[in-house]
């Protein structure tokens, strides 16, 4: 067979591992289950850029769809933050940095909550994939910067906008301070991935269990989301019993903050708490640092 028939391009970031072939442990207070909510909060440019459509494209300035997105930071990121505050709830918050100059008293909401920022790079109106190494290093290192100059800790993870990485990202990730990313979407436990000078975890983070692709990509009625949220944790309970798991759920203010989303979200997340103490529920930033606590293999 020709050479060209034997091997494939690989990443070389992580060797395969099958889940039931692991090491066995639990997270903290013995759970088996760590659930988080990956909650994005994000700002766009008016009349340019990315950015997720409600209805069809039009010539900047798109107003139709900019107003649509921003109504999450003025309306539905206080409905949900409400709703995790009366579910006594933490939340690991993705944040555009242009959101200090924007709308400043919703990333201090979420300080003052206690929950885990995490860096999201500058605006969801940019894409990360493309850049050389020097811009994209000057992004991640700035973005950090400015978290730990605004907010007052330096973030310890980072998700890409739209999930856009360089080859080098996971290398330029761990040379800029991070320690866990939520790009790669590969398994149900964290997994460490090696870079250049050194490791950098993998958390677990949800392409499926996000109302991006499911609400507004195969145009999913908010109760079925629920429904769906519902499932993935009875199901992920249950196959916990044989083996430590991560649940994310990754949601976006200008999409389950919308009222009638948000009943069905109530509803999904009222269904995790009331089983708050066969779980840990908790944040990405935790996870990283409870694998950091378990003996070296």
């Amino acid at each position: 067979m020709p050479d060209r028939y034997r091997t494939v391009p690989r990443h070389g970031r992580f060797a395969y591992s099958a889940i039931h072939q692991r090491p066995d442990y639990r997270w903290p207070n013995g759970a088996r289950l760590a659930v988080y909510l990956g909650f994005n909060i994000e700002h766009f440019a008016f009349g340019e850029g990315l950015g997720a459509n409600l209805g069809p494209v039009s010539p900047q300035p798109d107003v139709l769809n900019y107003s649509w997105r921003e109504y999450g930071n003025r309306v539905g990121v206080w409905r949900c933050l409400e709703l995790f505050d009366a579910l006594d709830l933490p939340a690991g918050v993705l944040v555009n940095t242009a959101l200090y100059d924007h709308c400043p008293e919703v990333v201090a909401a979420c300080v003052a909550r206690g929950d885990e920022l995490i860096g999201h790079g500058h605006t969801n109106a940019e894409r990360q994939n493309g850049m050389d190494e020097a811009t994209e290093r000057d992004l991640l290192q700035s973005c950090r910067d400015l978290m730990q100059q605004r907010s007052g800790t330096a973030p310890a993870g980072w998700l890409s906008p739209w999930i856009a990485e360089t080859a080098l990202t996971p290398d330029l990730l761990r040379e800029t301070g991070y320690r866990y990313t939520l790009n790669w979407c590969h398994d149900d436990q964290p997994v460490a991935m090696q870079t250049r000078s050194g490791t950098i975890w993998s958390i677990p983070y949800p392409q499926e269990l996000n109302d991006i692709p499911m609400v507004m990509g195969r145009q999913m009625d908010g109760k079925d989301f629920a429904q769906m949220v519902i499932d993935q944790f009875d199901e992920m309970l249950s196959q916990s019993q044989t083996q430590p798991l991560v649940m994310g759920i990754a949601l976006h203010p200008y999409i389950v903050g919308q009222p009638y989303r948000l009943r069905h979200l109530r509803r999904a997340l009222q269904h995790i708490a009331r089983l708050r103490g066969d779980i840990w529920f908790t944040t990405p930033g935790a996870i990283a640092d409870a694998m950091d606590s378990l003996p070296t293999p």
